[in-house]
């Protein structure tokens, strides 16, 4: 998202515009992520416990302290641009969804957070954003909804946020799983496997992040001995640059790493 000192952008309407991660301690998961993703991390007008991790200048996702009193679980959340944050809001009501926070102004924009029928959490976002989109500079290179239903879920992502209406962006469906396209460029896959009664949260349908590294081994090894874990069960993912791995970073936060594109 953006504040008085970012460059501010225009994002496109549907699309994921930024991801962001909750955390108890913002020491401990800067140095966490520093270490296993080398990202370097800046304050952000928006908020004294809000920081922008960065690669090279360019900015790659968001962190916020948890506030007190509050002991929800860490997720990784994408948020999506929408034109009418109250308007999003009602469609998601509409169709047997939950709105848990918002909408409520933030820096120049309105934000609200949201769980889709299934418990998935996302959030949406009306204003102006930083320059930012999955698959584009460092920024993550897709994100994946793990889910029940995943033609239901197709369905109702559409419907709130406008998919259909959007020219540049396109839903290409497979045999069981569907992809959404930004300008012919994946930007979010929808494929099957959550279980929303598993007693395993990291089962359960939900939204993970993918972030690209240069070797995936060395990043993996480097998440265990600063402190993170991989959850079980967890299979890897084979992707045409090799197997993906899942983790979980000391204050729980489930994210994915794969090797970068050449």
């Amino acid at each position: 998202m953006s504040g008085s000192d970012e460059r501010r952008h225009v994002p496109v309407q549907g699309a994921p515009c930024w991801v962001n991660l909750v955390v108890a301690d913002l020491d401990v998961a800067r140095a966490f992520y520093g270490e296993v993703l080398g990202w370097r991390f800046r304050s952000s007008s928006l908020d004294d416990q809000f920081l922008v991790a960065t690669v090279g200048g360019e900015p790659v996702a968001g962190f916020a302290a948890r506030r007190p009193g509050l002991e929800p679980a860490s997720l990784w959340t994408p948020y999506f641009a929408v034109r009418d944050a109250d308007a999003a809001a009602a469609r998601i009501r509409e169709r047997g969804a939950t709105v848990a926070v918002g909408p409520m102004a933030v820096g120049d924009g309105r934000v609200g957070l949201a769980a889709d029928r299934d418990g998935a959490t996302f959030g949406f976002w009306e204003g102006y954003t930083l320059a930012w989109s999955p698959g584009e500079g460092r920024a993550p290179t897709r994100l994946d909804l793990q889910t029940r239903d995943v033609f239901d879920a197709a369905v109702f992502y559409g419907e709130v946020l406008g998919w259909a209406t959007e020219e540049d962006i396109d839903i290409d469906y497979r045999n069981d799983h569907v992809l959404v396209k930004l300008r012919d460029r994946v930007i979010l896959s929808l494929r099957g496997g959550g279980a929303q009664t598993s007693p395993l949260a990291h089962l359960r349908p939900r939204w993970l992040v993918n972030f690209a590294v240069d070797d995936v081994e060395r990043a993996v090894s480097a998440a265990m001995s600063a402190g993170g874990s991989r959850p079980q069960p967890s299979p890897a993912t084979w992707t045409p640059k090799g197997f993906s791995r899942t983790l979980q970073d000391p204050d729980g936060g489930l994210f994915t790493l794969a090797h970068r594109e050449s």
